[in-house]
């Protein structure tokens, strides 16, 4: 009372709550109330008014809508259908449906955050504490007596993956918002906060400098993967959770949405989670995952560096029934709904040691006159085998479907593990959907000698429980010359999956993991490209490969299902696109789901059916 809008931000008087006025003066507070009621009712949402009273009378100055955070974004909207004002499609396009990062994971009490001690790429959403550590094996031990850990590194590489499946979330200094480390904690739904220039990570020494300032093994560390901010200490954290509201708008959702949405998932914790999410299925099992666990990385290695293939199905004997176990886990969780699930796709290499490591540990070894000749001989072999499995470019080299025609007998042993894992499910009443993906096609020729040999294990383990099997053989598109010739891949292909990651990296000439650190901000801030195109699918180049294969395959084949799994799966722009051109489903990180879910909603209301999708509903007819 007896004050100007100036005198509250200038801090000279403290306001009262807006309900102090119907003490005050009753009559203008009923005023007010009528004309806020009818100006939400005109404007169809929340309004942030500004009024003045003077001599005892009400004038309004002005009103729009009053901004939100996510949670009451939520609940105006649902609360504005149940009052009439707002339809549910209207309610559903008023979700940012980028916010809802913020409701599905865990944030940071920000009164509590005192000390920044620096800054990156909000990688990967959500909030961690633990102790710092800045290796795997450390952070692998750590895990396994209870302590919470938070992991550090320059860079992660797949050999990491012990270390990343047990901390609470992952800090490096290199690295963009899809490098490895950012992809794969996207992935968990772990937080991560990525490219962390201002830091000098330290492993040897155990510690890490900013600045000034010096953080050693042990120290806790608070990490924001939603800001990419680094905090000193052990800040409280807030648990998510699924509101009413969020469970309402996911319904309202369903209602909609033509588009499917599957998840990425490798483990039966991330098919557990998908299906609580709302997921339809699993678009992308990567096997490889699987590979890295501590007890069965010895055993891949093994494999690897054989001498002759009858070593090398020893080898593979031992992992058939770890991958079997794994295979019959994710399908129980995923009962009744389509399990995709792609065949080892990366260079052999990546299982293997450092080679440097190795040369340092002989080194060693040699300048101590320490360890036998025979375990000299033994590091001296392994050296010779990952100098031989060297590869100048090992993304564009022997990977993905190129291992199973030079080795037959890995993918053999894959998809015996499929089928076995398939046939004990059908055994417990448990009705299996097996998708397999064959990675990396580029030419007609490589998915058909791998087509039979799919065929052909199925007959040999399923029998006549083949009929209770509907398994389905398809193919990763993400080489632009499987897009160019989809037509002839259609002919042995039933489903087609755009790896979407890949076929960015093939199609710019890109490298995703040295692009982002190198120019990639550089041709943003230039407006050279208007987003990072490992983030928002390139529609013009990228999206031109996909639609074209997805027409030239449903030629051959009408039925054809067609999907993305890259990390685009997720994002808003890029499931506008999936929905315009009649892809069947989106496939994203379990955490995801529900953001995709309404983005598919809101990519039909605003767009309709697609043309594609018009043709076969008139088929249908």
């Amino acid at each position: 009372m007896n004050a100007q809008g100036e005198d509250v931000v200038a801090g000279v008087r403290t306001p009262l709550s807006i309900s102090a006025l119907q003490n005050e003066m009753p009559e203008i507070y009923d005023q007010l109330f009528q004309a806020a009621k009818q100006l939400e009712k005109r404007y169809k949402d929340m309004q942030d008014i500004e009024f003045t009273v003077e001599r005892n009378k009400l004038y309004l100055l002005q009103t729009r809508n009053g901004k939100r955070n996510a949670q009451a974004a939520l609940k105006i909207a649902v609360d504005l259908v149940k009052e009439g004002l707002l339809s549910k499609h209207e309610a559903l396009q008023r979700i940012e449906v980028s916010h809802l990062d913020q409701l599905l994971h865990r944030g940071i009490d920000e009164k509590s955050v005192k000390d920044v001690l620096a800054k990156g790429l909000p990688a990967s959403p959500g909030a961690a504490v633990g102790q710092i550590v800045f290796d795997p094996d450390t952070a692998a031990e750590w895990g396994r007596e209870g302590k919470k850990v938070i992991l550090a590194r320059s860079e992660t590489t797949p050999e990491d993956i012990h270390g990343v499946l047990v901390c609470e979330g992952i800090l490096t200094s290199r690295g963009g918002m899809t490098s490895h480390a950012a992809v794969v904690a996207r992935g968990m739904g772990k937080p991560c906060v990525c490219g962390c220039e201002e830091l000098r990570i330290l492993p040897e020494e155990k510690r890490m400098v900013a600045g000034s300032r010096t953080i050693t093994e042990g120290d806790w560390l608070t990490l924001d993967g939603a800001t990419g901010r680094v905090i000193v200490g052990a800040v409280p954290l807030q648990e998510a959770e699924m509101t009413e509201e969020l469970v309402q708008m996911l319904q309202w959702a369903d209602e909609v949405r033509t588009l499917k949405v599957r998840a990425n998932g490798d483990t039966p914790h991330d098919a557990r989670v998908a299906r609580q999410l709302g997921a339809e299925g699993i678009g992308l099992c990567r096997t490889e995952h699987m590979f890295f666990a501590p007890n069965r990385l010895p055993v891949v290695q093994q494999m690897i560096v054989a001498d002759n293939p009858e070593e090398r199905k020893q080898a593979l004997h031992k992992l058939l029934p770890m991958q079997q176990s794994d295979f019959e886990a994710i399908f129980t969780e995923m009962d009744g709904l389509p399990v995709t699930i792609r065949l080892l796709d990366p260079p052999l290499h990546e299982f293997l040691p450092n080679l440097q490591d190795l040369q340092q540990r002989l080194a060693a070894l040699t300048y101590e006159q320490d360890g036998s000749e025979a375990e000299k001989e033994e590091l001296r072999s392994l050296i010779g085998k990952v100098q031989m499995l060297h590869e100048t470019n090992p993304m564009l080299g022997q990977r993905g479907c190129r291992l199973g025609i030079v080795y037959p007998e890995i993918y053999d042993m894959q998809i015996e593990a499929i089928f076995r894992a398939a046939s004990a499910c059908i055994d417990r009443g448990v009705a299996v959907i097996p998708e397999i993906m064959v990675p990396l096609v580029g030419h007609v020729n490589e998915l058909k000698i791998l087509r039979e040999l799919i065929d052909f294990v199925a007959d040999q383990v399923l029998g006549e429980k083949r009929r209770d099997c509907p398994y389905k053989v398809g193919t990763m598109i993400e080489v632009p010359r499987a897009a160019l010739t989809a037509g002839q891949i259609a002919g042995y292909a039933e489903f087609f999956s755009f790896g979407t990651n890949d076929l960015t990296q093939m199609t710019f000439g890109y490298s995703r993991d040295d692009a982002e650190g190198k120019f990639l901000t550089h041709y943003i801030d230039k407006k050279l490209l208007a987003h990072n195109p490992f983030q928002v699918l390139d529609t013009e180049g990228v999206g031109q490969l996909i639609e074209l294969a997805a027409s030239a395959g449903r030629t051959v084949r009408p039925a054809l299902k067609t999907g993305i799994c890259g990390e685009h799966g997720g994002d808003k722009d890029s499931i506008f696109f999936c929905h315009r051109i009649g892809l069947d489903y989106v496939s994203c990180s379990p955490y995801r789901i529900p953001l995709a879910r309404i983005a598919a909603a809101q990519a039909y209301i605003e767009l309709g059916n697609s043309p594609v999708q018009e043709q076969a509903f008139a088929r249908i007819g």
